[in-house]
């Protein structure tokens, strides 16, 4: 089976969300080393159009991420995120500014939406009284209603080419954190 069919075709023990934390270089970087994280592809997620020649059409950068809800949930992947991510930012991480650059969870699976809302809901409940402050998290959580693959010079970008992490709003510490667990064991 190719990693392209294994994306499509899950087994009973996967399950798939999209993940959307900025420029999504540093983001498939970053969550395709994490435990439970089976596999991962860059893509655009909530468009309008089927293709990547087209202009902006209300997309997300996303990262599809295949786990194992064994291993990891939907609130672990959600606290990975956090984890990448200024969460109060607007359509912007780091230097990336725009709508296609805003946070966010997809699925088409409405227990990991009601997961995630529950679980955002809790982080900024615990960082408001540990902050003091009355602050709103600003990922949007909605159902996937179209996801198109990046163009394959994207896949694993920073895999491929590690100097472009230049381009990344992740810091390098944080973003090969678990890559160094992973090969670390």
């Amino acid at each position: 089976m190719t990693k392209k069919e294994s994306l499509t075709e899950q087994t009973a023990s996967e399950e798939t969300i999209y993940i959307a934390g900025g420029c999504l270089w540093g983001v498939q970087e970053f969550l395709k080393y994490i435990p439970g994280v089976l596999e991962t592809q860059a893509g655009r997620a909530n468009g309008i159009t089927k293709s990547t020649k087209t202009p902006y059409d209300g997309f997300a950068e996303c990262v599809k991420t295949v786990f194992d809800p064994k291993v990891i949930s939907v609130e672990d992947l959600i606290h990975h995120l956090i984890e990448i991510i200024d969460p109060y930012s607007i359509n912007q991480q780091g230097n990336d500014v725009g709508e296609k650059y805003r946070t966010g969870i997809y699925s088409d699976n409405q227990s990991h939406l009601l997961q995630a809302k529950k679980c955002i809901q809790k982080v900024e409940e615990k960082l408001n009284h540990k902050n003091k402050s009355i602050k709103k998290i600003v990922l949007e959580v909605l159902p996937l209603t179209n996801f198109i693959p990046s163009d394959e010079e994207h896949q694993d970008r920073l895999t491929l080419h590690p100097n472009d992490h230049s381009y990344c709003h992740i810091p390098l510490e944080v973003l090969h954190k678990y890559k160094k667990i992973a090969t670390n064991s």
